[in-house]
């Protein structure tokens, strides 16, 4: 898995609810009550039960004393309740943790309910559905390398997404020119619908051939590994693999005192998913080493209706089989995430419905990402497990997290080559 740096711009959250029926000015709103009595008879196995219904009139019109003032406007996709748009009030509101339509730019009104002086009111409240966040950039220029004798596209080198607009503008002051080997400075903004922007500058270097990245990263001794965080205390630790580890010694991978593995099932970019070449060696030898398992899954997807059909993909290959770790879902196309159509909340969206996906079929899913994401991407309103990808001594990651992935330059017995290396909180549920 790979590890990307985001420029910390608070993420937008997520929606949403809508209002009841609608009643005009000059009428009344009603509610019913009913009361049910039971009373048995003492010469028979007979009960007859007596329904009472009364109505209770919600008055529309409001008394001249009632102050019920309001915010006019109200940022899109914010969770922002009855109470939070009431700035000043004398009145005890019905339902004040209730949430108002945040779900559309553009005017809004939502029925509010209250009691004032013994009597229930209800008053029409209109406020205004705004987006005042500018987009956020998610690469700023990680890679910004241009070829020789080929166009430039700034959307190649950078990545950026909205709150709302699924499709923000970008634009760029400076010339590329790419008929030579040189260095091009250039400002880039990124404009969303709502006029809402964000600036920032880079350096294009032009070159014969794109260069590999350097690797000048410490190895670190899976045994060492484990010296170093077992003062963490009631922890345990595992790896995760992919078909980049090939042929894993399971045995050997446990004497060095590693305790579970996640493993990567398949993958999804276009067309259908597919299975990772040694997921199956991997689950039979994992399984008969002893070692606790879960899985994850790669994905590229875009929409919610593409991920419940790729989370039933990954049930239908578990056949049934327990897992000892919920299903992780694996999304990491941040580099340029514009190719992809969404905002900030689609994306959380397609996270959500893999899980509940998965929960329907009996397997909880846990959210897989690093940091700078965690942070300022996710919302996880679900309140799913992480895990944690964070490549630091220790950690200051202030969310919850279950699964702290810690480094993904481990060597360990049974592994030729690297391994991503975990430590797993053992007090914090999986579920």
């Amino acid at each position: 898995m790979k590890k990307y740096t985001l420029t910390t711009i608070a993420a937008a959250a997520l929606l949403l609810t809508g209002c009841g029926k609608s009643v005009g000015a000059d009428e009344e709103a009603t509610t019913t009550t009913t009361t049910t009595t039971t009373t048995a008879q003492t010469t028979a196995a007979t009960t007859v039960t007596t329904t009472v219904t009364t109505t209770k009139k919600i008055s529309t019109d409001i008394p001249d004393g009632v102050i019920l003032d309001s915010v006019a406007e109200v940022e899109v996709y914010s969770k922002t309740t009855i109470a939070e748009l009431i700035t000043d009030n004398n009145v005890e509101l019905t339902a004040p943790a209730d949430l108002i339509d945040t779900d559309e730019l553009g005017e809004k009104k939502v029925k509010v309910t209250f009691k004032y002086e013994g009597n229930e009111y209800e008053k029409e409240i209109a406020y205004n559905v705004v987006d005042t966040t500018p987009p956020l950039i998610l690469n700023a220029g990680w890679e910004p390398y241009a070829k020789v004798g080929e166009p430039f596209n700034i959307d190649k080198i950078i990545g950026y997404v909205d709150n709302y607009d699924r499709a923000p503008t970008v634009t760029y002051s400076g010339d590329v020119d790419t008929s030579a080997v040189g260095r091009a400075p250039i400002s880039v903004t990124v404009t969303d619908s709502s006029g809402n922007s964000t600036d920032f500058s880079l350096t294009v270097l032009v070159l014969n051939e794109i260069p590999r990245p350097e690797d000048n990263n410490a190895r670190v001794a899976y045994s060492d590994f484990i010296d170093t965080y077992s003062y963490l205390g009631d922890v345990s630790f595992g790896i995760d693999v992919s078909a980049w580890q090939t042929n894993v010694d399971y045995d050997a991978v446990k004497n060095e005192g590693c305790e579970f593995v996640l493993m990567r099932m398949g993958y999804y970019y276009s067309g259908e998913p597919e299975m990772d070449d040694y997921y199956k060696q991997n689950m039979a030898n994992a399984s008969a080493a002893g070692l606790d398992i879960g899985v994850y899954f790669y994905t590229a997807d875009n929409t919610e209706e593409g991920a419940r059909e790729h989370a039933r993909w990954v049930i239908d290959q578990l056949d049934g089989r327990e897992l000892d770790y919920p299903i992780a879902f694996d999304w990491e196309e941040w580099a340029t995430f514009q190719e992809y159509g969404m905002n900030i909340r689609d994306l959380n969206n397609v996270f959500e419905a893999f899980a509940d996906e998965c929960e329907k079929h009996g397997y909880s899913a846990m959210l897989y990402s690093s940091k700078n994401f965690l942070n300022n991407f996710w919302t996880n309103d679900g309140n799913h497990p992480v895990w944690l990808a964070h490549y630091v001594d220790e950690t200051d990651y202030e969310g919850r997290f279950a699964i702290w992935q810690a480094s993904a330059y481990g060597r360990i017995d049974g592994i030729a080559g690297d391994v991503d290396m975990n430590i797993r909180f053992n007090s914090v549920p999986l579920e």
